[in-house]
């Protein structure tokens, strides 16, 4: 047996590569396969991903006709839930800091002075102060659930005017107000935001103001964009 092939049978199950990225696939549908897919489907999808055989030739083989069909018979979404994973695998062993995929609800000023102080020193912090029945806090919750989505560096909080320990300071004149810090330093102090977007307004506006001051990072991908095209086919 030559020394190449030998190397070959003696990566890691994650190597990379052609057939490396295929076997990842397979071991991820085995993984996240709904428990209500017949036995018979999970059988092959067993198969597909076992990369322990003896039989080697398994192992580096190409993918059949058949598993081809299962995968474009699968759910789309599972093949987004491997991008993601892929992409925080990948965020994670670069060292860019911790990633989070939602907006936090912080419960008091407590929280809020945590979140400011102790984050990790790379990760860009976005705080939303807002209160209920104030015009546009409630467009502008939506607007950063979306945001969350596609910029996992950035930690995405919201808190309640009252609950900040501050109302005084945050009163409804000011609100919706974000606030952007990295490191403990106050990079964007936004009062009143919605006053530079029109009445209806969406997460692109957002996204777009904040470009502006150059506060966000590069984007992961398009997770909004990407919902609004479920029905699409996978190419």
């Amino acid at each position: 047996m030559s020394a190449c092939t030998q190397e070959e049978e003696d990566l890691p199950a994650n190597h990379t590569g052609p057939k490396g990225v295929i076997n990842d696939w397979r071991r991820f549908k085995l993984d996240s396969v709904d428990q209500n897919v017949p036995h018979s489907k999970k059988e092959l999808l067993r198969q597909m991903s076992n990369t322990r055989e003896d039989d080697k030739e398994r192992l580096n083989r190409k993918m059949s006709v058949q598993e081809y069909e299962m995968i474009q018979d699968e759910d789309e979404r599972c093949l987004k839930r491997y991008r993601k994973q892929c992409m925080q695998d990948m965020h994670e062993s670069l060292s860019f800091g911790p990633r989070f995929d939602s907006v936090h609800e912080l419960q008091s000023g407590e929280a809020f002075l945590e979140v400011i102080e102790k984050e990790h020193r790379l990760t860009l912090v976005v705080v939303h102060i807002y209160q209920h029945g104030v015009t546009g806090c409630e467009e502008m919750n939506s607007c950063l659930d979306c945001l969350a989505s596609e910029y996992s560096s950035v930690k995405f909080c919201r808190i309640d005017a009252v609950a900040t320990g501050a109302a005084e300071r945050f009163s409804a004149e000011v609100l919706p107000a974000l606030l952007v810090y990295k490191a403990g330093e106050l990079l964007g102090n936004f009062l009143a935001i919605t006053k530079h977007f029109h009445e209806e307004f969406f997460a692109t506006d957002v996204e777009g103001f904040l470009n502006e001051y150059g506060l966000l990072p590069e984007k992961d991908f398009a997770a909004c964009a990407d919902d609004e095209d479920d029905g699409g086919d996978v190419e």
